[in-house]
């Protein structure tokens, strides 16, 4: 495949350029490794709202952090003996870096190597290789070479210069919500235009979430539930939406919940079925309330799930039990209007004030900002 030109494209080059020189660019042209990371890392200048790659490239670079740190680079030929290095370590180190604190299993299982294939279907190579006897993983040497170049140091400060670009990316998001908290009341249409800009379908799905979250905490806020277990003895509460989590975190599928009615919240970009029926699984079967990052309409995204569940399992009843878990649909189009709602109800300035409070929380911000004031 032809290298694409891309804003960190630039970027790229220029690191490799002060490691190679004149043969920088031939490297860049014939390292599969350094053309998926120039795929993997397009979102770098597109702002905080452009989805992010963590999950795959933090597979690359905690294996060649551990590759350099024991000194592989300069032992050539000496990786083939190396016993590898422990997943339970891998993980923990990739947890460790930025935006990585809830990344799962997955991307150093396959994930990251099925897509490395997806786009060098012809490659001899697999970029990660694991004995799962021993739970030991190696970062596939020959695509760390071009002719006699080690090109993992190069890597490694690629990788970084992504992870301050997405960083940078979010500090700024989080300053322009704040710099609009000032001009919320003079000028709430440009709050609105910017709060409806985050619900689409390109949005960063931690973001999407965010807001999903804000909107929906605010719009359920005024409505109002009697409950007892005594006629003349109600009590009267507003419905709370609580977040159970961090974005994208392995806790059960359970991204909200609403009391006093126990109403569970899951937020998805996919339409994958077996990912559906999985979370309604992980909660034995507990109804789901799904927040689909789509702007087609409820009966499409039931009908697509449905027919996807028959393909899949083939037995009718199945397909029924698992359907009548999916308690309500809520997609983009909805989101709108119960913002929309939210606003006629006075919550404008405390859905963008709850915008900032999980961004902060999400992203880490205040751990950054203590790291630049050292």
């Amino acid at each position: 495949m032809n290298p694409i030109e891309q804003a960190f494209t630039e970027t790229i080059k220029t690191i490799l350029t002060k490691r190679f020189g004149k043969q920088s660019e031939e490297v860049f042209e014939n390292s599969q490794l350094l053309q998926y990371l120039n795929q993997k890392t397009k979102s770098a200048n597109r702002g905080a709202k452009a989805r992010g790659s963590f999950a795959n490239l933090y597979a690359i670079y905690v294996l060649i952090e551990d590759y350099l740190a024991n000194n592989f680079q300069k032992m050539k030929g000496k990786y083939a003996d190396y016993e590898g290095a422990l997943y339970t370590k891998l993980l923990q180190r990739q947890r460790e870096l930025p935006f990585g604190s809830k990344l799962q299993n997955h991307a150093l299982n396959n994930r990251m190597t099925a897509e490395f294939q997806k786009f060098f279907p012809t490659s001899e190579h697999i970029p990660i290789l694991r004995n799962l006897e021993t739970n030991r993983y190696w970062i596939n040497e020959k695509l760390l070479f071009y002719k006699d170049l080690n090109l993992s140091e190069a890597i490694i400060e690629i990788i970084e210069e992504y992870i301050k670009a997405k960083q940078d990316a979010f500090q700024k998001f989080i300053q322009a919500c704040e710099a609009l908290q000032e001009i919320e009341s003079s000028e709430p249409h440009k709050v609105q235009e910017f709060i409806l800009g985050l619900l689409a379908p390109h949005v960063d799905a931690r973001l999407f979430e965010i807001v999903s979250y804000a909107i929906l905490k605010y719009y359920y806020h005024d409505q109002i539930i009697y409950f007892g277990f005594e006629l003349d003895k109600l009590t009267k509460e507003n419905l709370k939406l609580y977040k159970t989590g961090r974005t994208n975190a392995n806790d059960g599928g359970i991204d909200f919940v609403m009391k006093p009615l126990g109403r569970f919240f899951q937020v998805t970009e996919t339409l994958d079925v077996k990912k559906y029926f999985l979370d309604i699984d992980k909660t034995e079967r507990y109804p789901i309330t799904f927040v689909i990052k789509s702007e087609k309409t409820t009966q499409e995204l039931l009908d697509k799930l449905k027919n996807n569940a028959i393909e899949w399992y083939s037995v009718t009843a199945i397909v029924e039990k698992y359907m009548a878990c999916i308690e309500e649909i809520i997609n983009i189009p909805i989101l709108t209007v119960r913002y929309q709602t939210a606003i006629k109800q006075g919550y404008s300035d405390e859905i963008l004030s709850e915008i900032i409070k999980q961004s902060k929380i999400e992203f880490n911000y205040e751990e950054y900002e203590d790291t630049e004031e050292q």
